[in-house]
């Protein structure tokens, strides 16, 4: 398992009743999680997310909080909220992967060009631009764009090279395609269902495969990675694998599950899947 354990400002502190309480900073979160099947304390917590009947849901607080605050990881500050789809902006267990993309860039002791498909707030975007790559960030939701470019901002990099570009992924890349654009690294984070900014339709099980076929087209004659991360509950790590090897060119490839520590349990819950290519020596 990839194990994002290097956390100080973020905690699951304990998980069960399919749910999972988080310390992000000084703020406790209760959020659903479907993958706590087992059972779990009732434990004070400073706001609780409640699913609606009907779909989406709403926040509970138990004390006043700010709209956003800060939290680190490593030399990395973020800005988090709770959202009204329960999210706070950021994926904590991805740390794992920021971790490893950073330790190939600085291996490689080379200028790096990468492209963050799906790039949501920016994680990685942040992560990568501070080992010194140069990033494309492509996010089909403006407001998402926007809260990156805060997050790159937080961390003290606006002035290093990033690109951002709000529209439909798939569309980007068959644009970046026709105009012989090449990158040394790709990672991309799809929904398991989504629509573009025009209302372009995504499922993952349809249409990953075409797409990570596209971007390898894109890879430089030098690559250094390619990072395919899924949250699509059914989806093992081996099927990941399998789209890796069938479209890119021979290399070293890997996939397993994403997790985070429990603290008051020992126990790992499980986060998605993460599926790691890099060009063979």
């Amino acid at each position: 398992m990839y194990l994002a354990d290097g956390w100080k400002d973020y905690t699951i502190i304990d998980a069960g009743n399919g749910a999972k309480l988080e310390r992000w900073g000084d703020v406790t979160l209760l959020r659903p999680d479907p993958q706590a099947v087992w059972t779990m304390e009732d434990r004070p917590c400073d706001a609780t997310y409640i699913r609606s009947q009907s779909g989406g849901g709403h926040w509970e607080f138990s004390r006043s909080l700010p709209e956003s605050w800060k939290i680190n990881y490593r030399d990395l500050t973020f800005i988090v909220r709770p959202t009204g789809f329960k999210h706070t902006g950021l994926f904590p267990e991805q740390a794992t992967n920021w971790d490893w993309m950073r330790s190939l860039i600085k291996q490689r002791q080379r200028p790096t060009r990468v492209l963050n498909l799906f790039a949501y707030t920016g994680g990685a975007t942040c992560a990568l631009l501070k080992e010194g790559a140069e990033v494309c960030h492509v996010d089909a939701a403006k407001g998402i764009v926007a809260w990156a470019k805060d997050n790159v901002a937080a961390c003290g990099l606006s002035d290093r090279p990033v690109r951002y570009i709000v529209d439909d992924c798939v569309k980007f890349v068959k644009r970046e395609l026709r105009r012989g654009n090449r990158y040394d690294g790709i990672l991309m984070d799809p929904p398991s269902y989504g629509r573009g900014p025009t209302g372009e339709m995504w499922k993952m099980e349809d249409d990953l495969f075409a797409l990570v076929s596209d971007c390898a087209q894109l890879l430089s004659d030098e690559p250094c990675f390619f990072l395919l991360n899924s949250y699509t509950t059914g989806l093992a790590p081996s099927v990941l694998k399998n789209v890796l090897r069938l479209t890119l060119p021979t290399g070293d490839c890997d996939a397993d599950e994403v997790g985070l520590p429990i603290q008051r349990r020992g126990l790992v819950l499980p986060c998605g899947a993460s599926g790691r290519w890099t060009m063979t020596n």
